[in-house]
């Protein structure tokens, strides 16, 4: 390709608010242009990046078995009726009617297709196991659209959904996306790691996201770098040792405006561990709008994640004062004892279980309660882990002290979902088992985001000058840049460019005459765009006898006009042999 054919036009600064340095690079470069809040065009390069990373993941589906298909991005809002999630999800989810007044949807993934598709196409054992993808665009109405292409509105996902007849099967494919996943996070370069994660709105049992580790990133990732544990913070949990003492007898106490954690421990001289914490949510459950009574240890915070999924709430919301004082309750002062059941739903940590004397509120102003033990003196709906991982914890999987937490930031650039039956079980997709009775096929759901991906990599890969990407995501492989002051040059560069694209090199050849852009903006230009490999041509190169090689950011030698595309290849196998080494390594398996 020539440059001079390119609707492109690098720039000196991004020329717009930009959140993060990714951002920044990818607008100065060409690659993208916003038109809107998380919607962004891609312009050639940029395109072309996004193209070669779909390629991957498309080798790699294809390598595990997967069947690529098309499937609608409006969908009637009836399929999404069927698994409820119409009215679950929030404003994230664009809901119109159209010209007839029917309920549609703009798609932000595809469950529930796959699901009716599975129900029309498959009948009997015989037919299963089936794996289907698709690289399609997206739509989520995010609320805070951020960071160029890391979090968008509209996108490009590889999405892809297993279907088999049994938890066994289920295993199987998702430990083959497990795997695939690596290879082609490797492949194209980003270092990742897989965690535990909630399952939030796809539902299932099972989930792992792979995690891009940046300080640019939203989640919290809990690790500990002794026993390989790693979990996002919805579902990290720690190690804990409950205080064992013989339980004493209840007292109240009066503590004048004392509605702190801390502010009690110093009143009464009492430690946050001998505190019981109350937190109130509103939560919507069933058709039943419900006060929820969270208790956790005075030292501890309450996972609003985990203790959605515990109850089952569709939403979890902060509880206002008069649904507080409606249960019988005082905000400062408040406990499970003596509140009205009927309208409240008491959850409390399963260290609370475990810990006799604590003091809790007494439901009652400027009064506490001393030696409140679980069992005697109140109980619970639900008992379990309801709390926060955080920094210097013990890794629930620890044998010894120094097998300790920390929490760093990370970025999703990708995810996989033992779903189980929820979808098809709403579509009464079936297939009839060897003994002659029919089961709901067991799915799984597996993503990744094109865009994002491609916005992880340009956070990885840069310096001070521009982009430096992967020879396997770069959009070329290698960049000619002619210094076209005389025929003499113009003839050698037209006859590497012709030579490596009769090598089937993937070649950009800046063709661009003095008067457009002159030697200092093509090296500049050059770097900003990232391609890895640079071949210059100019007076000087053919002084030294040919054109100068080199590799983006490094030492170049000067290669005779005719071994140009030779040694250019061979750069080319260095470079890939190195990603081909990681993937033999399979560092991700031990």
């Amino acid at each position: 390709m020539r440059f001079s054919k390119l609707m492109l036009s690098t720039r000196k600064e991004s020329g717009a608010k930009v959140d993060i340095l990714s951002q920044e690079l990818l607008v100065r470069a060409g690659f993208i242009r916003q038109l809107s809040s998380g919607i962004f065009s891609s312009l050639h390069l940029g395109f072309r990046s996004l193209r070669k990373i779909e390629d991957i993941l498309r080798e790699e589906m294809n390598a595990i078995g997967g069947v690529e298909i098309s499937m609608p991005v409006v969908h009637s809002a009836d399929i999404w009726k069927k698994t409820n999630r119409y009215n679950d999800i929030d404003d994230s989810l664009v809901r119109f009617t159209d010209r007839a007044g029917r309920d549609m949807v703009l798609a932000m993934t595809h469950e529930e297709v796959v699901a009716s598709l599975a129900k029309s196409e498959i009948s009997s054992y015989k037919q299963l196991p089936k794996l289907v993808y698709q690289i399609q665009t997206k739509f989520r109405d995010e609320a805070r659209s951020r960071g160029g292409l890391i979090r968008v509105r509209e996108f490009v996902m590889k999405d892809s959904y297993s279907l088999d007849t049994s938890a066994e099967g289920l295993e199987k494919q998702y430990d083959a996306h497990y795997d695939a996943y690596f290879k082609m996070f490797i492949r194209a370069g980003l270092p990742v790691i897989a965690i535990q994660s909630d399952t939030g709105m796809m539902g299932g049992k099972i989930a792992h996201e792979y995690m891009y580790i940046t300080e640019i990133g939203e989640d919290t990732i809990f690790i500990c770098e002794n026993t390989g544990y790693q979990a996002n913070k919805e579902v990290a949990s720690i190690q804990k040792t409950a205080i064992e003492v013989e339980p004493k007898d209840l007292e109240e106490v009066l503590t004048p405006n004392m509605k702190t954690i801390a502010g009690l421990s110093e009143f009464l001289g009492v430690q946050p561990e001998n505190c019981g914490k109350v937190v109130f949510f509103s939560a919507e459950i069933g058709e039943e709008t419900k006060v929820v009574i969270a208790v956790v240890r005075g030292d501890m915070e309450v996972n609003e994640t985990k203790l959605q999924n515990m109850i089952k709430a569709k939403t979890l919301v902060t509880a206002k004062e008069e649904d507080i004082v409606k249960i019988g309750s005082v905000a400062g002062y408040a406990s499970p004892i003596g509140v009205d059941r009927e309208q409240a739903i008491v959850v409390i940590d399963d260290l609370i279980e475990k810990s006799n004397n604590l003091v809790v509120g007494a439901n009652k102003e400027n009064y506490h309660l001393k030696n409140a033990c679980y069992g005697r003196d109140f109980s619970a709906d639900f008992v379990g882990d309801i709390i926060n991982a955080f920094d210097g914890a013990i890794s629930p999987d620890a044998t010894s002290p120094d097998d300790i937490l920390k929490s760093v930031r990370g970025v999703e650039a990708g995810n996989i979902f033992q779903l189980g039956t929820k979808y098809t079980a709403a579509f009464d997709a079936e297939f009839m088992d060897v003994d002659g009775r029919p089961k709901p096929i067991v799915m799984g759901s597996y993503g990744i985001g094109v865009g994002r991906l491609l916005g992880c990599l340009a956070q990885e890969y840069h310096d001070d000058k521009g982009l430096k990407l992967p020879i396997t995501v770069a959009p070329y492989e290698v960049m000619i840049i002619g210094l076209l002051d005389k025929e003499e040059i113009t003839e050698k560069a037209e006859k590497i460019y012709s030579d490596l694209k009769a090598a089937k090199v993937d070649v950009l050849f800046d063709d661009r005459g003095k008067k457009v852009a002159s030697p200092g903006q093509k090296f500049n230009d050059a770097d900003l765009i990232g391609i890895p490999i640079h071949v210059t041509i100019s007076k000087r190169s053919l002084k030294n006898g040919g054109a100068d090689v080199k590799l983006r950011g490094e030492e170049g030698e000067v290669v005779a006009i005719e071994e140009v595309a030779a040694k250019v290849q061979e750069k080319i196998n260095m470079l890939h042999a190195e990603i081909e080494n990681k993937l033999k390594a399979e560092e991700w398996k031990a």
